[in-house]
């Protein structure tokens, strides 16, 4: 690939998907008040893949653009001194984590994105021994560390004073630290290892989150999204109801510019899976282990490795899908956010509607 010109697989996937991004947004600002129209996509999909062709009519996008947008807040809360102490902060655990310093559990390194998971950690991805959705397993108590007291002083109480989530809400915390042209595929946080709503809060730049697309890899390219999303550095986004649940979302590597980093804020389910101790992946012991090789994390990727299959397979995580939707719809406001998931719990259950992944 490194013959071919492509410096990232940012560079690669602009050169294969359809659509320029200027035009995509346009659709996705005509979604939102109604007077935009999109034309119907042929895709081509690579030999093999099993999932149909979309044909929906562009009013039949536009609706879904419309429940997409519906279904998430968001906010400026974050002053830019904020964000630069903030920063610092996240700099920090970088450095803690590349010193060994940390339990096993809570680094989970890929090419181009790191994640840290403080509170509660669970297994995914290419993690699970058996793939599909509700595979995900929370790792047992004590084997990430605790959520550090400057996320609960400089972010969550925020958050809370605010009236985004109520006090005591939060007690899974994952920084996601993105080097340029890394990614996360298309995935839902799978339901019944976290309550609703999802809270995220953006630093070091300006990114985009994706709904409705496509990830392939033979060869690796991303289908056109429902619905775009900017996000801005020290803006706080939270997802609820079609938005969570229903479709769903991704950061594509075009999206990630520069170093970005994102801290999302979770509250796990109390019935939530967990890895038993026979399990070989939960064998390690809850102690602090000696300290790892130190590995960077501003590491610039092998240019040949950027563009391998098998780099996003690390973080494959589209095969999630909810195992019930919400089928009661309030309105959106910080303060109803979290209730609203309480509200709508005795109906989850009964409802047998699972995600479709559609190629849009």
């Amino acid at each position: 690939m490194a013959g071919s010109g492509y410096s990232d697989l940012r560079e690669k996937l602009k050169s294969m998907t359809p659509h320029g991004d200027e035009e995509k947004n346009k659709k996705v600002d005509g979604a939102r008040n109604g007077s935009g129209r999109t034309r119907k996509r042929h895709f081509r999909e690579s030999d093999g893949d099993d999932y149909d062709h979309s044909d929906d009519s562009a009013d039949l996008r536009e609706q879904e653009a419309r429940r997409v947008s519906r279904s998430i807040l968001q906010k400026s809360i974050f002053t830019p001194e904020e964000c630069a102490l903030i920063e610092e902060k996240i700099d920090d655990v970088v450095a803690q984590g590349d010193a060994g310093l940390y339990r096993e559990h809570t680094v989970d390194r890929a090419p181009l994105r790191n994640k840290y998971f403080f509170g509660e950690g669970y297994t995914y991805g290419s993690q699970l021994e058996k793939r599909g959705p509700g595979q995900e397993r929370l790792y047992r108590k004590g084997e990430v560390d605790d959520i550090p007291n400057w996320v609960h002083e400089l972010v969550i109480k925020r958050l809370v004073s605010n009236g985004v989530i109520p006090e005591g809400f939060v007690n899974s915390a994952v920084i996601n630290d993105y080097q340029p042209g890394g990614c996360i595929v298309s995935h839902v946080d799978p339901l019944h290892i976290f309550a609703r709503p999802i809270v995220s809060v953006s630093f070091f730049s300006d990114s985009a989150l994706c709904f409705g697309c496509r990830f392939q890899f033979k060869p690796i390219r991303v289908s056109e999204p429902v619905f775009v999303l900017p996000v801005r550095r020290g803006s706080v986004t939270v997802l609820s109801g079609y938005a969570a649940d229903d479709i769903t979302h991704c950061i594509r590597p075009q999206d990630i510019k520069e170093r970005r980093a994102v801290i999302i804020l979770r509250k796990t389910r109390p019935d939530a899976p967990r890895l038993d101790s026979d399990n070989p992946l939960s064998s390690a012991p809850a102690e602090r282990p000696s300290a790892l090789k130190a590995k960077r994390s501003h590491r610039k990727a092998d240019p040949d490795a950027a563009h391998r299959p098998r780099v996003l397979e690390m973080d494959k995580e589209e095969n999630r899908r909810p195992s019930a939707s919400h089928h009661h719809r309030h309105s959106i406001s910080s303060e109803n956010y979290w209730r609203r998931d309480q509200d709508s719990e005795k109906h989850r259950e009964s409802s047998g509607r699972k995600v479709k992944m559609r190629r849009h």
